[in-house]
């Protein structure tokens, strides 16, 4: 089934943003809101990448699809107009401060906190981030349907 196109505003250049892996993972696997990070890197605009998002898009895709699998990803990131921002000593500090606030993994903690120094909008696709809205602007992907558990009798 062809995916449909994703109705949001038109992206503004004069902002930063920073994907999210869930925003890499939606482009990578051709998801509901592709075409908003597409159109977002072709924008012009300043668009940054946490080197955790890296690391977690690619143990992701090696575990999933293989080895292979993840290399070709770790190319893909290559060519797009993105900028991986490592770690500082601001970064480290902040993602500390946010792990021990807020219910967050490590690796979410480290992603918001680039987003934070960066002073950019966080472009994701994960519901546990809006714990985080306060301190960072974000803007939603269209979130997966939550598939719920079954039941045992």
């Amino acid at each position: 089934m062809p995916r449909k196109k994703t109705k949001m505003k038109k992206t503004m250049t004069s902002e930063s943003y920073v994907l999210d892996t869930s925003a890499l993972l939606t482009l990578w696997n051709d998801e509901e809101g592709a075409d908003f990070v597409d159109d977002l890197l072709r924008s012009g605009a300043h668009v940054y990448v946490s080197f955790m998002s890296c690391m977690e898009g690619r143990y992701r895709i090696w575990k999933n699809a293989g080895k292979a699998e993840s290399d070709e990803f770790a190319k893909y990131l290559d060519l797009m107009p993105l900028k991986r921002i490592d770690v500082t000593n601001t970064i480290f500090e902040k993602s500390i401060e946010i792990k021990a606030s807020n219910n967050l993994s490590v690796c979410d903690s480290w992603i918001v906190a680039t987003a934070v120094a960066e002073q950019a909008v966080l472009v994701h696709k994960d519901a546990e981030f809006e714990q985080v809205k306060t301190i960072v602007k974000l803007k939603a992907l269209p979130y997966k349907p939550l598939v719920r558990k079954r039941e045992r009798k």
